[in-house]
């Protein structure tokens, strides 16, 4: 008998424990704080940039800017482009607008060609993403082909891939139509110093009235960034193929 009620009070400490073990593990799973990645951005000169990143209304732009980053694609770059009163941008390995991150840059043996990502926004029917294109705001740069035909908007929407800019205004027009993934958290006078560089038309434009004044004279040099993800996988985006603009010029226009 002694033995019998013994065994029942062991299963019963043992069942005790096992609750209290699952009960702490779903304290603590509902208690954690789920950190969202913060970036480190060192710029020449000027100083340091701290930004949050957004993964749950970008996953996908945060994901290809954190592996970016952390592989050292954007070390030694620039800011090529800066609008006072809006926006200054970076992100391209060219340096003038027109460049993009290969797939060899995510990962190690991935193909040496160029990609792209989804743009995560509203009209491209994200419609989580309602981040507001506001002063700091870091957001993903795209191409705009509907400038030659209204037909290219999907073209156009997923055209992103290593080129970001941040706010240095807040611009309603931008809202929905562009991936908002971040926003800084230090450092907003940095950006507006930089915000403050000479600038000049593009080379090639002296002759058009109309060209946008936005190439530094000193293009602002980005010694490094990186990503603190507190121990989280972002994993690598989903990319896709770039579009062919000139090959599509080409069977429009038979060029």
């Amino acid at each position: 008998m002694k033995t019998k009620n013994i065994i029942w009070i062991i299963a019963l400490i043992l069942v005790i424990i096992l609750i209290s073990i699952l009960g702490y593990g779903y304290y603590q799973k509902a208690t954690m704080e789920i950190k969202n990645p913060v970036v480190t951005m060192e710029v020449e000169n000027f100083g340091t940039i701290k930004m949050e990143l957004y993964p749950e209304i970008a996953p996908q732009t945060v994901a290809n800017f954190v592996t970016l980053a952390n592989r050292g694609f954007y070390d030694g770059l620039t800011f090529h482009r800066i609008v006072k009163d809006f926006m200054i941008q970076g992100g391209d390995k060219e340096g003038t607008g027109q460049g993009s991150a290969k797939i060899s840059d995510l990962k190690d043996g991935g193909e040496d060609k160029a990609y792209t990502i989804k743009g995560e926004f509203i009209d491209n029917g994200v419609e989580n993403n309602k981040l507001k294109f506001e002063e700091g705001i870091l957001g993903m740069a795209r191409s705009d082909y509907t400038v030659y035909s209204s037909s290219l908007a999907e073209e156009s929407y997923n055209s992103g891939s290593s080129q970001f800019f941040i706010m240095t205004k807040a611009n309603t027009t931008l809202n929905g139509h562009y991936t908002a993934f971040g926003k800084v958290i230090e450092g907003l006078d940095i950006v507006h110093k930089i915000e403050e560089v000479e600038v000049k038309a593009a080379e090639g434009s002296e002759e058009n009235a109309n060209a946008e004044v936005s190439t530094p004279v000193n293009p602002p040099k980005i010694t490094s960034i990186k990503v603190e993800t507190y121990g989280i996988d972002y994993g690598l985006p989903k990319t896709l193929e770039p579009f062919d603009y000139m090959s599509w010029m080409y069977k429009q226009y038979g060029m």
